[in-house]
């Protein structure tokens, strides 16, 4: 289930890359609201006749609101116009780094420690960024692309703290459904103001209908189902380490569909940026065995293994 949930996230990035390569007429605000209402279809209607939805407490609406505004609404904003830019390979790296962030929001709200292996493991994937970087994209483009997917990842970090506030009254589902539902309310009236001339313009042939599937049904709603199911299993700490893996089977797909060409730089990019995000993570798991009594909040972007909630 981890394993699968990966490849999905992971190819996540290039399946998007592929719209706009194909569709003419796709948009960052009409890709977005099209994957959630997918999502949204597919994902409440389930959940209710399986009895998994959850009703949301008055005070805790407030929440929800923020969380969606965080993510989807503002994070897929900067996360697919990121995309749009650079390659969905270097976009998967960088968005891999979110964990190596977290410990720093954490510390700013909630007093937690940043150890020395977070500090090493940020300098190190900065530099495998920088090689991916250099090593073949556009500058002009990859810069103004870099830009925005550097504010996805500090969304992302607001993201979990936000969080931290109803992830202990809630199953994962239950957040993920309603975060798309009002991430979708919050797209479909910007989307249809700003870009619902280019409707028209999209061929809605079967190639672009099944990407938009997959990317509804397997990225936003399967993955973390399966995600969720193996950290019951395995634990939080165990299931991280798997997403450290999330860059590897992006390139691959990229390069599979020739998207893509291989290049030496991107692997040495990405596997440094991989080894960052691990050695980061293998501090924080140690600091968090040591202290027990802090484990409710796991600095590695994961939360317990019966309220997991992970990108």
């Amino acid at each position: 289930m981890l394993v699968l949930s990966t490849v999905f996230w992971g190819v996540s990035f290039i399946m998007t890359k592929e719209l706009f390569l194909t569709e003419g007429g796709m948009t960052v605000t009409i890709l977005i609201t099209l994957r959630l209402a997918v999502a949204t279809v597919v994902f409440i209607p389930s959940l209710a006749m399986l009895g998994k939805l959850q009703r949301v407490r008055r005070e805790d609406i407030k929440w929800f609101l923020l969380l969606a505004l965080a993510e989807p609404f503002v994070y897929n904003l900067c996360e697919t116009s990121g995309v749009q830019l650079v390659s969905g390979s270097l976009a998967s790296v960088v968005i891999a780094t979110i964990p190596l962030f977290v410990p720093f929001g954490m510390a700013l709200a909630y007093k937690e420690r940043i150890g020395a292996s977070t500090l090493a493991g940020v300098a190190m994937s900065m530099v495998g960024i920088a090689i991916m970087l250099i090593g073949g994209e556009e500058l002009r483009g990859s810069w103004q692309g870099m830009l925005f997917l550097a504010a996805a990842v500090f969304i992302a970090v607001v993201y979990t703290l936000i969080l931290v506030k109803i992830v202990d009254h809630y199953r994962p589902v239950t957040i993920t459904a309603y975060q798309n539902l009002i991430g979708l309310v919050f797209y479909l009236p910007l989307m249809l103001a700003v870009d619902g001339s280019h409707l028209s313009q999209l061929s809605f042939s079967p190639k672009m209908i099944l990407l938009l599937l997959a990317l509804g049904v397997c990225c936003s709603t399967l993955a973390y189902v399966f995600y969720n199911y193996g950290v019951r299993q395995l634990g939080a700490s165990a299931a991280c380490v798997f997403n450290n893996a999330i860059p590897v089977f992006s390139l691959i797909a990229a390069i599979a569909i020739g998207q893509e060409h291989f290049a030496w730089s991107k692997v040495v990019g990405a596997a440094v940026v991989i080894g960052g995000v691990f050695l980061a993570q293998r501090g924080a798991v140690s600091r968090n065995s040591v202290n027990t009594s802090k484990s409710e909040i796991n600095v590695n972007h994961t939360q317990p293994a019966e309220n997991q909630e992970v990108r």
